[in-house]
């Protein structure tokens, strides 16, 4: 890959009900040998502050979820709307968890450790995170199960309409 400017190089796309992802999104080149069809860079951040006492901290905090293009690619002749709904999938995916940290964070007692204990709380959300997308590659053979793909997509539209 050659060199990008920063911009470039951290260029996100924020998850959203109304926007799905287009191949268009996908904007690094496939790795040589490459044997997916195509990879999505999805992940979640965070920043928080605090108030409080030494006690009892609350905390003010912000969870995002956000698709990667300079670090997801297709191969074209590999490709097609199923395969991109399996992609779009692993996105959605990442923004139920970012939800789950979120709920975490709000009903969460936090004390003067509050920093290591919402890193804990993000270590184990990402760990939940990656056995999950493990689980759906899996059980749908990587989109390449129909069934069930599209059992995976109602279940994952069911659980982002709650």
């Amino acid at each position: 890959m050659g060199a990008l400017n920063a911009q470039e190089e951290y260029e996100t796309i924020a998850w959203s009900e109304d926007r799905k992802l287009t191949w268009e999104d996908f904007k690094d080149k496939a790795p040589k040998n490459a044997r997916a069809a195509a990879t999505t860079a999805s992940g979640i951040t965070y920043q928080f502050s605090t108030s409080g006492t030494r006690d009892k901290m609350v905390i003010d905090y912000e969870v995002s979820t956000f698709f990667y293009p300079n670090k997801s690619w297709y191969q074209p002749q590999l490709c097609d709307s199923l395969i991109l709904s399996h992609e779009q999938l692993h996105f959605d995916i990442s923004e139920l968890f970012a939800r789950r940290m979120r709920e975490r964070l709000g009903t969460g007692t936090f004390t003067q450790n509050v920093k290591a204990e919402v890193k804990s709380i993000y270590r184990e959300i990402l760990e939940e995170l990656e056995a999950f997308q493990d689980l759906y590659d899996n059980q749908t053979n990587f989109s390449r199960d129909m069934e069930q793909q599209l059992l995976w997509n109602a279940k994952i539209e069911t659980a982002l309409k709650k």
